[in-house]
């Protein structure tokens, strides 16, 4: 929640920044690029929330807590790369989606487990 919220005080930052009020979406490159990566972070973090839940439950606390851990500082740089040019966000883009078909990965083997073998 505290990345979520650092993510949005940066765009009300740059809406300041570059006068651009709401519900503007569109003006200067640079909070455009601001503005899309506090979206593309906001829209992927339930789905990472449901899969660290599930593989933290299911399959091992201490790794689904190590993925997490990972995932949110590769969103951060996610962001930060975004920030500053829509090229930089591809490599934090690719480790952080890694990270997240890594968790399906534990969450499903943890599910069979439990539920297939008694």
């Amino acid at each position: 929640v505290l990345f979520l919220a650092y993510f949005a005080m940066q765009v009300i930052y740059a809406r300041r920044k570059y006068k651009i009020s709401p519900p503007e979406t569109t003006g200067h490159r640079e909070f455009e690029q601001i503005f899309r990566a506090q979206a593309n972070c906001s829209e992927y973090f339930p789905i990472f929330i449901s899969l660290l839940w599930v593989a933290g439950i299911f399959f091992h606390q201490g790794v689904a807590a190590v993925c997490g851990l990972l995932y949110l500082y590769t969103r951060l740089k996610y962001f930060q790369g975004y920030a500053v040019a829509a090229q930089g966000r591809l490599g934090p883009l690719y480790a952080s989606s890694w990270l997240l078909w890594l968790l399906v990965g534990l969450a499903l083997a943890g599910l069979l487990a439990h539920f297939l073998w008694p």
